[in-house]
């Protein structure tokens, strides 16, 4: 496959916020793609940008002579595109962009294999994309489904709200259609119990589509216990940890290390939680290795400890900091170093959770991207069409199976 020439723009996120989206013209069709943007970073992740969006498309289209040489076939010839645009964009502009060329990849590879068979219909367009990362791909990621919300992409009802991001629901279900329909249906039902609960609930979503409300984490709990599914957390414990202690807001108080770790131990039994996403601040490796050592069962993730880095992977390993952690390919901006997170991870015994982020596009690629690294669980949400396409597009893959 051949690149023409290249094209950017900017779009609207699900926040109504502007993102990249990239169009590449090649000898077998027009190719698009984009990258979302995330609220709740970790100071490791990538810059989404050189030094902003537009500047980002003016340096694409500059360079788009500099492809318009290179023959891309396969998943690893990213790296060339990576050599050619190195320092000069930001992390989103290279996803976009190594997402349509992934696309044209996987366009002209069933193409060419079909050419012969003017009877072939292809059922799937989007088919081959997973095939190039892993043509043997077979088992697919448990959905984690986020239900009720906190943090930072939440607003205040009654000027209050959970101090934790976000409170999970991970069915143990092989199907991922029957997951999701499990995720839809109990997410309604947990409208009613809201109502029920929280007098000030006003039956809205937040960022990702998840309720908010003004009851406190562990009030969410005694909430979401009664759906019998497996239950996780995202603590998200970075945005409100500041000198050296853990403010809480609902009810307000503050929370040391220690205490932190007591707290924390009490919610994983109390409501036998399954995942436990970013519970301490995002340099903090010890303290994910006092949880991980205390419940070497559960699954303790690291997002913004690792932002999809190789290399603060290799410290949470040596250190046994985590036993999950969360790939998201705008952190790191590079779909090459995505393959090396996920390569190191398996080779570790480290559980892979590809993630959405909260200013969502209708792209659907994350979904190839985490079956072909054979995820072990696929976190998107629940609602909002901008996370059901993705998870529509995964049970579509599901298909093709049965």
């Amino acid at each position: 496959m051949k690149i023409k020439s290249v094209d950017a723009k900017a779009i609207f996120d699900s926040r109504k916020e502007k993102t990249i989206e990239v169009t590449i013209n090649t000898n077998v069709g027009k190719f698009s793609a984009s990258s979302p943007t995330g609220k709740s970073t970790g100071k490791h992740e990538q810059k989404s940008y050189k030094k902003n969006l537009e500047n980002d498309i003016k340096t694409l289209k500059k360079f788009k002579d500099y492809f318009s040489e290179e023959s891309l076939d396969k998943f690893d010839d990213l790296r060339r595109v990576e050599d050619i645009l190195d320092r000069h964009v930001g992390a989103n502009t290279f996803i976009a962009l190594e997402s349509a060329i992934l696309k044209a990849m996987a366009s002209e590879k069933f193409n060419s294999s079909h050419s012969s068979s003017k009877n072939v219909e292809r059922k799937n367009k989007k088919e081959d994309i997973w095939r190039l990362i892993n043509p043997n791909a077979r088992k697919f990621p448990r959905l984690v489904g986020n239900c009720i919300g906190g943090g930072k992409h939440s607003d205040l009802t009654d000027g209050k709200k959970p101090d934790f991001q976000e409170f999970l629901l991970i069915p143990s279900t092989k199907s991922v259609r029957e997951a999701f329909e499990i995720n839809k249906k109990t997410q309604k039902i947990l409208e009613q119990d809201l109502k029920e609960t929280d007098k000030k609930f006003k039956s809205k979503k937040n960022d990702e589509n998840a309720w908010e409300t003004a009851l406190n984490e562990k009030e969410v709990l005694e909430i979401l216990k009664k759906s019998k599914l497996p239950l996780g957390l995202d603590v998200a414990a970075s945005t409100f940890y500041k000198r050296k202690k853990f403010h809480y807001e609902n009810p307000l108080l503050k929370r040391t290390d220690k205490e932190q770790i007591g707290y924390l131990k009490n919610l994983i039994k109390n409501f036998n939680l399954t995942y436990i996403e970013d519970p301490f601040g995002e340099e903090d490796f010890e303290n994910f290795a006092v949880i991980l050592k205390e419940f070497p069962k559960k699954f303790i993730v690291g997002d913004d400890l690792t932002v999809t880095n190789s290399k603060r992977l290799e410290k949470a390993i040596k250190q046994k900091s985590i036993n999950a952690i969360i790939v998201k390919p705008n952190q790191c901006g590079s779909l090459i170093e995505v393959k090396r997170v996920c390569e190191l991870a398996k080779k570790n015994n480290i559980k892979i959770v590809f993630s959405h982020r909260s200013g969502e596009t209708g792209e659907t690629i994350l979904a190839d991207l985490a079956f072909g690294f054979q995820a072990d669980f696929f976190k998107c949400g629940i609602s909002g069409k901008e996370r059901e396409v993705k998870i529509k597009r995964l049970i579509e893959i599901e298909k093709n199976f049965k």
